[in-house]
């Protein structure tokens, strides 16, 4: 039986694959990693290296033990010029994929500039045609998070960077018109939510720079904090020995795998403040587990992944 490799993924341009999701390509039979792909090895003013950035995407053919890099997706060009793309969120829905990334026109060197959630849709994974910019609740916003509610209604999470870094949601019938509803979780600033169904409960996960902070719904609208975090303390696999970044959770009948990603050299947990080795960054999986109610994750543990 195969073992999941650990790390499990690192971007072989700029070494600097973050944020990924993973879903199942309906065409090939295959499993593909979307990724925002920074510019890890580059020496620029202030943070550019995490901007300018494409989607990369990754393909498994073991059912997501071991990933291969097959390039950038392409047709994602909105606005003049080079631009920032991050964080992709997809989807299936009938016959096309659906795609919502995060935008910031430019290659700022600084965080003082606005953020979008842009929507694409693609047959393929790879060539994707522009449908619109969302009109949320602010002009900051990243890190999309679409999950199909039992009424058939999509839900998105996002962060709001102009209203406390808080997680606010949006819904939608049809996956092209949204409508803001409200904050999911303001307790304290994080990025990067995602929920997902497992063990008899919903759960939304956040990255709150310390680990992975965890929240459970019954109706996915309420949220409840758990009192632990999960992938807070560094573990012993290479590449691995630091807190988990801005995670997706994939689950199937019986498992739930999280993928995330560290900075495996990082001495602060400060973008602005890397240099040289400190910005390079690699993917890492785990197996989730609910024990006694409660969402845990072992990082240590060998896996052999199952997606399908």
């Amino acid at each position: 039986m195969k073992t999941a490799n650990a790390p499990l993924f690192k971007d072989p341009i700029h070494n600097g694959a973050a944020d990924p999701v993973v879903i199942y390509n309906e065409e090939t039979g295959t499993h593909y990693m979307l990724y925002t792909a920074r510019r890890a090895d580059v020496e620029e003013e202030g943070v550019m290296w995490v901007h300018g950035t494409d989607i990369g995407i990754a393909e498994s053919k073991d059912n997501g033990n071991s990933w291969e890099y097959i390039g950038i997706c392409k047709g994602l060009e909105y606005g003049e010029g080079k631009n920032t793309y991050w964080a992709p969120e997809v989807i299936r829905f009938g016959e096309l994929y659906h795609m919502y990334v995060s935008y910031v026109p430019g290659i700022p060197a600084d965080w003082n500039h606005p953020r979008y959630i842009l929507h694409y849709t693609s047959k393929n994974l790879i060539d994707w045609n522009f449908e619109s910019k969302l009109n949320l609740s602010s002009e900051k916003i990243i890190d999309a998070c679409v999950f199909k509610l039992p009424n058939d209604i999509f839900r998105m999470w996002y962060k709001d960077e102009q209203n406390g870094s808080h997680t606010y949601f949006a819904d939608s019938k049809d996956l092209y018109n949204w409508e803001v509803k409200g904050c999911a979780a303001d307790d304290v600033p994080h990025e990067g939510a995602n929920v997902f169904e497992f063990g008899g409960k919903y759960w939304l996960i956040t990255d709150c720079w310390s680990g992975l902070d965890v929240y459970y719904s019954d109706d996915l609208t309420t949220w409840t904090k758990q009192g632990s975090r999960i992938l807070d303390v560094g573990g012993t696999r290479e590449d691995d020995g630091v807190i988990a970044n801005h995670a997706d959770v994939y689950v199937t009948d019986n498992n739930a795998y999280i993928f995330y990603f560290t900075h495996p050299d990082r001495q602060k947990n400060m973008l602005e403040n890397n240099i040289g080795n400190e910005r390079r960054t690699s993917i890492q999986v785990a197996e989730l587990e609910v024990k006694d109610g409660v969402l845990v994750c072992d990082r240590n543990k060998d896996i052999s992944v199952k997606l399908k």
